[in-house]
């Protein structure tokens, strides 16, 4: 598979593991779009919201899912990490916004900076050592 497939399924397969450069250049990448969106004085984003925010919510879910799925946890749990982002994008408002905050650091160390899990799991082979055939 090629390198542009290989992206291509990064956001649009939320199957398999992802190893954390990739996730970390992928998440930087969607962060970046979605800051740029939010730029201030961009009103269009008031009527262009509902075309581009599912597409960003999914790419998100593939990509976290995939990360998720390297440390050997379900993908359901990219549903906790993209509602506690959303709580807190982009400035913590309510007074339980500390319990979502934890959570996105939570996912931050978790994703971002612990290792995958050595070998395969139940989710495939280890992004950074496929197996080989003998």
């Amino acid at each position: 598979m090629d390198d542009r497939a290989a992206w291509m399924d990064f956001f649009l397969s939320a199957s398999g593991r992802m190893a954390r450069g990739p996730f970390l250049v992928a998440s930087a990448a969607l962060l970046g779009f979605a800051t740029l969106y939010e730029l201030p004085g961009m009103t269009v984003h008031l009527l262009t919201g509902w075309l581009v925010y599912p597409p960003l919510l999914f790419f998100a879910t593939c990509v976290l899912s995939k990360r998720l799925h390297d440390r050997g946890r379900s993908g359901w749990w990219a549903a906790l990490v993209l509602l506690s982002l959303v709580a807190v994008w982009p400035t913590p408002t309510h007074v339980l916004d500390f319990l979502f905050a934890g959570v996105v650091v939570w996912a931050v160390i978790e994703l971002g900076v612990m290792p995958g899990e050595q070998g395969a799991n139940r989710y495939g082979p280890n992004p950074l050592r496929p197996a080989t055939a003998v």
